[in-house]
């Protein structure tokens, strides 16, 4: 089995955190791993968890890493145990490190706290927010009846002291990650062999104390992005009521409870596609915005290269370049493409764009050119440094539809600009290639 290469990112105190990168996509999704399961390398051993690692990454660029303390990373002392702000700082650390500006986080058990803390303080670099069997506090108050009391904390770390790393305690974490394979050796043995190399024994107690005085209940409603809180409806892991309360807590999440015995492997993968392209879905409404598209091009380019000769045309769309770029910026446009002799512009207001056109009709006039020119007004997407969209597709074939000098606007351009001064004439409806309705066109009177 191939494994990714293992890198070393550095956070801001000198830290040396392990990651990998996997995978490629139109999204980044940032793995904040359990303390117990964390070792870059060895987890690939593990058969269950490398495919579905894989199965993650088919979704996207997986970037994962083990945090301080843990794995491959630097270790901590029971002296020195590592901050909330610190933890959090691992993350910021492997994204600068990946190169990755933005993220889904998928955070689960105590890998949430420095999640929640980390998208409540770079709400720009979270694009989504992700949570599996997750809790915003650790023990049992009366505000918070969801947390284990002293008692079961007592006895839970009284069993990692006692029994740490051997057969039958590993056993029984299977028994509450896959039940249905708690009976197999072999997948115990690799469990373990993981779980050892995680974490030694005394960072376990200390992972688990830390565990036991979490309280982040303040951050959750500081958390903007979109946000699932996963949970699984059965068995040992079960914590509805936790899972309602980070829902509740933090603005316009949801909480997905998945069934079966095999959680964590199996219900995840289920949902993320659908999870991620909500997110998606919900991007490219936010990267809708209402602009007006301009588009020009030279009448007869090609019988006047074919006169002047290849260097002497190269000359004059130089020219012809220069003047436009400059009449787009006068008139605070945006240049979006140059296609050798024509522009595509967007521009936030109509009457601009509009004028904008014109004055590059006759400032092309000395050179000898003629341009004509198409314009709408209407929702378009940002795509990267790309703008697409209905409304991109309209301008163009409008400005296809304008002659020599000729500058056409859509009926809802000359809507927008009344009041403005300018003057058209209706040229009538008119059927468009790839447009459904007919659009009213008009050419602007000079």
């Amino acid at each position: 089995m191939d494994v990714p290469e293992t890198r070393y990112a550095r956070t801001k105190d000198g830290v040396h955190i392990a990651y990998q990168v996997l995978g490629a996509g139109p999204v980044d999704i940032v793995y904040v791993n359990s303390s117990f399961c964390s070792d870059v390398e060895l987890m690939w051993e593990w058969s269950p968890y490398a495919e579905w690692l894989r199965g993650v990454s088919a979704h996207g660029r997986l970037i994962v890493f083990d945090r301080r303390g843990t794995g491959l990373s630097d270790g901590v002392t029971g002296d020195a145990l590592p901050s909330l702000d610190s933890r959090m700082d691992d993350i910021r650390a492997v994204m600068d490190a990946a190169g990755s500006e933005r993220a889904v986080l998928f955070v689960i058990e105590d890998g949430a706290a420095p999640g929640f803390l980390f998208a409540a303080t770079y709400p720009e670099r979270v694009l989504a927010l992700m949570t599996w069997s997750s809790q915003a506090k650790g023990t049992r108050t009366a505000d918070y009846p969801f947390g284990w009391t002293d008692t079961e904390w007592d006895e839970h770390l009284a069993s990692i002291e006692a029994g740490f790393g051997t057969h039958e305690w590993v056993q029984q974490w299977v028994g509450w990650l896959l039940p249905s394979m708690a009976g197999d050796t072999e997948l115990v043995r690799q469990f373990g062999r993981l779980i050892r190399h995680s974490l030694s024994p005394a960072a376990a107690l200390a992972v688990e104390r830390m565990a036991r005085d979490l309280d982040v209940r303040h951050l959750l409603p500081a958390i903007q992005c979109p946000t699932w809180v996963m949970q699984p409806d059965a068995g040992p892991l079960a914590s509805g009521d936790e899972g309602r309360y980070l829902a509740h807590h933090i603005a316009g999440a949801r909480l997905i409870e998945v069934p079966g015995s095999d959680e964590l492997l199996l219900g995840v993968l289920i949902h993320l596609g659908d999870l991620l392209a909500s997110v998606r879905d919900e991007q490219a409404e936010f990267d809708r915005v209402l602009a007006t598209v301009l588009f020009t091009d030279i009448v007869g380019s090609t019988e006047i290269a074919f006169e002047l000769g290849d260097r002497k045309w190269r000359e004059l769309v130089s020219d012809h370049n220069a003047k436009c770029r400059a009449l787009i910026r006068r008139f605070h446009g945006r240049e979006v493409d140059n296609a050798g002799d024509g522009f595509f512009a967007t521009f936030d207001g109509p009457a601009r764009a509009v004028r904008c056109a014109l004055a590059i009709s006759e400032a092309v006039k000395p050179l000898g050119l003629q341009i004509r020119a198409g314009l709408h007004t209407g929702e378009v997407e940002t795509i990267g440094d790309k703008i697409g969209g209905i409304a991109v597709h309209i301008g163009a074939r409008i400005g296809a539809r304008a002659g020599a000098d000729e500058v056409l606007v859509s009926s809802t351009v000359k809507e927008l600009v009344a009041g403005s001064g300018l003057t058209f004439h209706d040229l009538g409806e008119h059927n468009l290639k790839g447009v459904s309705d007919p659009v009213r066109i008009y050419r602007v009177d000079t």
